[in-house]
């Protein structure tokens, strides 16, 4: 029996609208997850519950704590199976997203989810943020830069405020463990241009799982010797 009574009820505690089509989008979101994770590598996440509240909810919850306004451009690094920027475009059709991932099976993946619920202004990449960030066509284009569970503070920054338009905003999903991460992440605050302007706490409901959510607004624009070369900054991070 699938557990969509159990997700829509946790919509619910969170406050998010939704419809009828998204919950229908979610549930073949979440087949879809558990059929490639049988050939791949797309989450360690196999139970339904967990993947409607680990992934899902913990995507979407950031409407909660950061007005994202209609038909904004934004971009999500390090998406994986597609987290945050899928659940949040099944929650807010309006929204424009640029999925990046350094593996293309995943992006193969997320092109046939993108297929299959039939969304629209969602664009794949399989390309390093490194790379991508140089890239004109990228590079400071984006109203909104998103990334969960891919690296430390310092590292995430030079990998996505480089997307991020003076003016707007990158939201990194941490755990419960991020105060270390903050004092570590000045230097890189400071050099590419971005200021942390809030700090979420909060719990998944219904759970005692303690999360948290990094808001920094891009208040100059990146120099643009940043990212550097691929891998560096992840060894030597600002």
């Amino acid at each position: 029996m699938d557990k969509i009574g159990y997700f829509e009820n946790l919509l619910k505690k969170i406050d998010i609208d939704y419809n009828e089509g998204s919950i229908k989008s979610f549930k073949k979101y979440k087949d879809l997850i558990i059929e490639w994770n049988k050939k791949i590598n797309i989450t360690s996440i196999d139970s339904e519950e967990e993947i409607y509240l680990k992934h899902f909810i913990d995507s979407i919850i950031i409407k909660k704590y950061v007005i994202i306004k209609k038909g904004s451009k934004t971009i999500d690094v390090g998406t994986g199976g597609g987290f945050p920027g899928i659940p949040l475009k099944l929650i807010d059709n309006d929204m424009d997203i640029t999925l990046v991932d350094s593996l293309n099976k995943r992006i193969k993946f997320l092109d046939e989810v993108v297929k299959e619920l039939d969304l629209e202004d969602v664009e794949c990449i399989h390309a390093r943020a490194e790379e991508l960030g140089k890239n004109k066509k990228y590079r400071e284009k984006y109203d909104y830069g998103f990334s969960r569970a891919v690296a430390s503070l310092n590292v995430l920054l030079e990998y996505v405020l480089p997307f991020v338009k003076k003016g707007g905003l990158f939201i990194a999903f941490k755990g419960s463990n991020f105060k270390d991460e903050i004092q570590e992440s000045k230097k890189a605050l400071n050099l590419l241009g971005g200021e942390i302007i809030d700090i979420r706490e909060y719990k998944l409901p219904e759970t005692d799982i303690s999360r948290s959510m990094i808001v920094v607004k891009k208040i100059n624009s990146t120099p643009k010797k940043y990212p550097r070369k691929p891998g560096t900054p992840n060894k030597k991070p600002l």
